[in-house]
């Protein structure tokens, strides 16, 4: 007694049923569908970021103002500043002139014009008599003062102070102190002549050498005098003459009254005593 299957079973083993078929076929189309999207996207997102990029170059571009050429040179011309005019630049274009008692008094008046009160700047101007001849600028140290010291031999015996000084002399720097010394020999005679700069030597030192013996001349800076002067290593009871080394300029064309720190120290030694010696005769100022 056999079942009859009638069509062979194993001709349906795989497809029993048709409806399962199309879903599987289904499954394996939707990936390939899924990729066909996702490169779709890419390509969309690829298109609209290149135009934007190629937007941002065109507005960098126009951005950029074009410099004008010269026609002949084809090169863009440049702008030349002026170069503001230093001291050197004035001094070098203008002759040399020989200073004055009035070059000095300006100078005073100016820089004490903001810091005294009108009457106290009447005190600090000072008559004629207290000024020596100036230098014309024909004359070395020696005969400068040779001319204005014609009885130096008798001041210098008669000087037997210590720590005090006939003859100062005001310079701008250290060199300069030693090249003026060795223009003084032919007038000094047998004065004694110290170096009184802050190069090298200190306070207490040249205040020993002051106190050891008399010196009749002191040449230096403003600013190491004043030390002197403060530490009551220098005193200006014996002072007769003081000379500025005016005329003077350095490599740049300077004076000494044109440096603004030896400037300041030169109008604290005027302060420091020589005004007040001036005014009252005992000191005579001379230009060199």
């Amino acid at each position: 007694m056999g079942d009859d299957l009638g069509e062979e079973w194993w001709k349906h083993e795989g497809n029993s049923d048709p409806s399962e078929a199309e879903e599987e076929e289904h499954q394996e189309k939707e990936p390939t569908q899924k990729t066909n999207t996702k490169s779709k996207a890419q390509k969309r997102k690829t298109e609209t970021e290149g135009p934007v990029k190629t937007k941002k170059k065109k507005q960098q571009k126009e951005s950029v103002v074009p410099q004008k050429k010269d026609p002949a040179d084809g090169k863009s011309p440049k702008v030349k500043r002026k170069r503001k005019k230093t001291i050197t630049d004035v001094l070098s274009s203008s002759e040399p002139k020989p200073g004055c008692p009035e070059d000095l008094q300006t100078l005073v008046t100016k820089y004490f014009s903001d810091k005294r009160s009108v009457i106290e700047q009447e005190e600090l101007k000072l008559s004629d008599s207290s000024f020596l001849s100036s230098n014309d600028l024909t004359h070395s140290l020696s005969s400068y003062l040779k001319q204005v010291c014609p009885k130096w031999a008798k001041v210098q015996k008669q000087h037997t102070v210590k720590s005090s000084v006939v003859l100062l002399i005001i310079c701008s720097s250290a060199l300069r102190t030693i090249e003026l010394i060795k223009q003084l020999t032919t007038f000094k005679g047998e004065a004694k002549a110290l170096k009184l700069f802050a190069k090298h030597i200190k306070v207490e030192e040249q205040v020993k050498l002051l106190q050891k013996g008399v010196t009749h001349i002191g040449v230096g800076t403003p600013g190491r005098i004043c030390a002197l002067i403060e530490k009551e290593g220098l005193n200006l009871c014996a002072l007769r003459y003081l000379v500025l080394d005016w005329n003077w300029r350095d490599q740049k064309l300077r004076r000494m009254v044109d440096i603004p720190e030896i400037k300041l120290d030169f109008m604290n030694l005027l302060e420091s005593g020589i005004l007040s010696g001036c005014k009252e005769g005992k000191i005579k100022i001379g230009l060199f």
